[in-house]
């Protein structure tokens, strides 16, 4: 059945009908190879803002939400307006265990201070936090090691610092580790040293130590600053929000349509968000690239019709000589197909250059605002495949046009 493709006899006629006509031709692809340009384009640089957000989110948990305690905006069993909520290991422990679908639960707390060693000094946020902050928020470690159990058993004034607060503390490529830091006249030895990340979820924070003793130095007992609350993947995290903040509330004796007291701020709501726009704007890429690939292959109809009219003469005499329709068709369908094969791997060309040039662009460095801006084979393999299915359904169009004209008509065709 496709013993013609190879046959020199064609070729030479899809050659010679495009070398009569090479303006129109080449105008004629101009719109086909727009299409899988924008496509192309479009698709990788939606993947490599997609890669871009993966890199910033992707050492978080990000079906999580933030709670803490504010002031009460209504009285309630006594309580006046106005009363401070102040939230508790206990409460932790307690939302831990009664909301469904919650993962883990961390509290954390924080304090302004200012560290010195020997002569250098500065005012640095230091947190208390266990050993799973680095679970649900992995710290890119410079030098040295987290906070472990240990240090929470035996709340051991150890403590992890940003690279800024090393650049303030300790002289150029000096080792910190096993170095003691002052921290409001206490010595703290430093364990490790991590890199400072762009995505902050929280207070951002330059010195971490035990959670217990930070709660021991600065006498906190059981209160806390905030929890975080991570859900497991298939439950929702805003219905978490709301169960947690309901039950808070009949904890802390607040009244169940106080909207002040307890503020939050859920990760897992504006990760969605986010996500949902990525979604969108691939959905739109497709969009927009196929219906100007139809569009293009439209005007290549169009121009096979009028090379059809010019050609009425010739295809007459073939049909004289004994071509079938069928023959006929399949020469007109193969130089469509070939019209928008041609256009659509020029179209892919130019597309991989133009995310190449945009990697280079934006895509180098931490902050890269498109990270490995690329399409995938599969979808190149399906471009192709669509040009392919709409170039046949296009060139059927002036094809039946070609053998509708009777031969003896064609032959008087001046």
């Amino acid at each position: 059945m496709f013993k013609f493709l190879f046959e020199r006899d064609t070729w030479q006629e899809v050659f010679d009908s495009f070398s009569k006509n090479k303006l129109r031709s080449i105008l004629t692809m101009v719109g086909v190879w727009w299409g899988i340009l924008l496509l192309i384009g479009l698709l990788g640089s939606a993947r490599g803002l997609e890669n871009s957000f993966n890199r910033l989110f992707g050492s978080f948990a990000t079906n999580s939400v933030f709670v803490w305690g504010q002031n009460t905006s209504k009285p309630f069993k006594g309580f006046q307006e106005g009363k401070q909520v102040r939230l508790t290991l206990t409460d932790a422990k307690k939302v831990e265990e009664n909301i469904e679908g919650i993962e883990f639960v961390l509290p954390r707390s924080q304090q302004s201070v200012t560290i010195t060693r020997n002569f250098l000094s500065g005012s640095f946020q230091m947190a208390g936090d266990y050993p799973l902050l680095d679970q649900l928020q992995k710290k890119k470690l410079i030098h040295g090691r987290f906070i472990n159990q240990n240090d929470i058993d035996d709340k051991k004034k150890t403590a992890v610092i940003s690279e800024d607060a090393y650049k303030q503390l300790f002289e150029k490529n000096e080792d910190a580790i096993g170095k003691y830091i002052e921290v409001n006249g206490i010595n703290f030895i430093v364990v490790g040293v991590f890199e400072v990340s762009n995505m902050n979820m929280g207070p951002s924070t330059d010195v971490h130590i035990p959670f217990t003793t930070f709660q021991q130095i600065y006498n906190r007992g059981d209160r806390i600053g905030w929890m975080m609350i991570t859900g497991k993947p298939e439950y929702d995290i805003k219905q978490i929000e709301e169960d947690t903040k309901l039950l808070l509330k009949n904890l802390n004796n607040v009244h169940p349509e106080d909207t002040r007291a307890f503020g939050s701020f859920n990760l897992g709501k504006e990760f969605a968000k986010v996500t949902g726009f990525l979604v969108g704007m691939q959905f739109l890429t497709w969009f927009v690239g196929i219906a100007t690939l139809i569009a293009g292959v439209f005007a290549i109809g169009n121009i096979l019709l009028i090379t059809v009219k010019e050609r009425t003469k010739e295809i007459g005499i073939r049909r004289a000589l004994g071509a079938t329709p069928f023959e006929i068709k399949r020469q007109i369908v193969l130089e469509a197909v070939f019209l928008t094969i041609v256009a659509g791997v020029f179209g892919i060309i130019t597309g991989g250059w133009i995310l190449i040039g945009l990697d280079a662009a934006f895509g180098q460095g931490p902050d890269a605002a498109i990270v490995n801006a690329s399409v995938s084979i599969a979808v190149v393999f399906i471009a192709l495949i669509i040009l392919v299915i709409l170039g046949t359904l296009i060139g059927l169009i002036p094809a039946f046009k070609a053998t509708s004209i009777k031969p003896i008509e064609a032959l008087r065709e001046e």
